[in-house]
């Protein structure tokens, strides 16, 4: 058995770093390619609605609950009775995954129209959008139980110390749907199908990838697969009692997404095309940073916790935080001022038009202060889980989430879709601000002096950058690289970014921002850490 001690946690986060970082940049190759080859049309819509319903019971019952109650249940088996034992639980707990989730992708394909109609009833306004979606739906069911086994695996190599590849299972997803696209696209039409009906090829391509990236590892360890059916065994138990509060947490998420999509397909055509393309830019600076700052502090705070050691703990989460600040600030106010161009350069090819730019420059303007919220929580929510304390983040999340319902309501009249996506980032700052609020509490506080000193400080930096970034681009726009050339816009972005992180950390040093250099360096080491990983054997 393998674990990561303390020595090579450094290297552990850098694997996982790397790659989860080359799925998050093939996931935004993937939007380009969408972006190109549907842009925002009616097909983008009714596969966007049709992917989320396998999703949405993906999200409730194979991850997030699921994960967080057998990583722990296998890990315990695995130290106190060994490896026979941990491969008999990982056993019985895939074979109730497949029957649970197998039984659920049934049912999906059996209820697909009826649901479609609950999600997307206003496609049925647009001639073959609701039967498309429908078709889509139970073509795609099937997924859930291909990635209930992707996670199952994941947990037992990761509880094994091995992360490299159960990491990169998910950029497996990403290939297969680029694949997908450039190849069986032109090929639909001859078979009578939707181009789209590409894309739902590849999503039962991705799952199944990410089942077989991982498995020749996983037997490499000594797991052998075979149907093993024990409701009474005391560890699948354990596993379906610690998954009680997180899957209502997860159940209140999906239920604001339910809101979320019921509002969005209400509104013009492609808005819910245009969502999506401006969360997945966000997605990658959560990625960087996020999950990177939550990667190399959520195992010491565990420690710390586990020694009961609450001044360590306080010290650990109000030093992450000012890091979380330091570098989302700036990185949300870059978006605001830079969503045009950044999404023009990103999407603006083939069918995705200059309108469609437009469009989901604004949803992306919306959705970028809730950078700070949804990195904050990376790292506020796990920390109760190391005090043991799983309530207090579920009551939380369910708060964020009726308050996103509730503002997505108020907004969706007066702002339409973009009002959805300003909901969603008030209710992500909501959250991040009451956990901190509560975890205050209970750790005798986060050195809020300090905290409160750094977001001020940076978020006057960031003006100023936000200022220079806006500013270098418009004038590039009229005197340097003027033009539609693509190449030209590509200059007229990385110049404006280049010229805008130098005004930054200008501004930054006049400001004394200690924080600033020390989350500079940290990124600097991650990306080098990231480049030497990759070349390496998971061994």
């Amino acid at each position: 058995m393998t674990r990561p001690s303390g020595p090579s946690l450094t290297r552990t986060a850098g694997l996982v770093g790397s790659a989860t970082m080359a799925s998050r940049i093939l996931g935004l190759v993937r939007e380009q390619v969408l972006a190109h080859a549907f842009g925002a049309s009616h097909q983008m819509d009714a596969f966007n609605v049709a992917f989320r319903l396998p999703n949405l019971v993906r999200d409730l019952f194979a991850e997030g609950a699921m994960t967080a109650a057998f990583v722990p249940t296998f890990s315990r088996t695995l130290t106190r009775e060994g490896k026979d034992a941990a491969w008999t639980l990982g056993r019985r707990a895939i074979t109730a995954l497949l029957l649970v989730t197998s039984t659920i992708a049934l049912a999906g394909i059996v209820f697909a129209e009826p649901m479609t109609r609950a999600f997307a009833g206003e496609f049925a306004q647009v001639p073959g959008k609701f039967e498309l979606t429908v078709r889509l739906t139970r073509l795609m069911f099937p997924f859930l139980p291909l990635v209930a086994v992707a996670v199952a695996a994941m947990g037992m190599l990761n509880a094994l110390g091995r992360f490299f590849v159960p990491a990169l299972a998910p950029a497996t997803f990403n290939v297969a749907s680029i694949a997908c696209i450039l190849l069986l696209v032109p090929l639909m039409p001859s078979l009578g199908l939707e181009p789209v009906t590409a894309l739902a090829v590849a999503v039962l391509a991705g799952g199944l990838g990410q089942v077989l990236l991982q498995w020749p590892q996983l037997r490499a360890e000594g797991f052998r697969f075979r149907p093993d059916f024990a409701p009474r065994d005391p560890g699948l138990r354990e596993i379906l009692l610690l998954m009680g509060p997180g899957t209502l947490g997860v159940a209140a998420t999906q239920f604001n997404v339910y809101v979320s999509t019921v509002l969005a397909t209400s509104q013009q055509p492609g808005a819910v095309s245009w969502l999506n393309y401006a969360f997945r830019i966000l997605y990658l600076p959560i990625g960087l940073f996020g999950v990177s700052i939550a990667s190399a502090s959520l195992p010491l705070i565990s420690q710390h916790a586990a020694r009961e050691d609450t001044p360590a703990v306080r010290r650990t989460v109000a030093h992450a935080m000012r890091l979380i600040l330091t570098l989302t600030v700036p990185a949300s106010a870059g978006l605001l001022a830079l969503a045009v161009p950044i999404v023009r350069v990103i999407f603006e090819r083939g069918r995705f038009l200059p309108s469609d730019t437009q469009a989901a420059a604004l949803a992306l303007m919306a959705y970028a202060p809730g950078l700070i919220g949804y990195s904050a929580v990376k790292v506020l929510s796990p920390t109760f889980y190391a005090l043991r304390d799983s309530r207090t983040p579920v009551v939380i999340s369910v708060t964020a989430v009726l308050m996103n319902a509730a503002l997505s309501l108020a907004f969706v009249g007066r702002l339409g879709y973009v009002g959805l996506a300003l909901g969603t980032a008030l209710a992500s700052l909501l959250n991040a601000g009451l956990l901190m609020l509560l975890l205050r509490r209970r750790i005798g506080g986060i050195e809020a002096g300090r905290l409160a000193s750094t977001f001020v400080r940076i978020g006057l930096a960031s003006a100023v950058m936000a200022a220079a970034a806006w500013g270098s681009h418009a004038w590039m726009a009229s005197h340097l690289f003027t033009g539609a050339a693509f190449v030209s816009q590509v200059a007229r972005v990385a110049v404006a970014i280049g010229f805008a992180l130098l005004v930054l950390v200008v501004a930054a040093r006049a400001l004394r921002i200690e924080e600033f250099d020390e989350a500079s360096s940290r990124l600097l080491r991650r990306l080098r850490g990231r480049s030497r990983s990759a070349s390496r054997d998971d061994a």
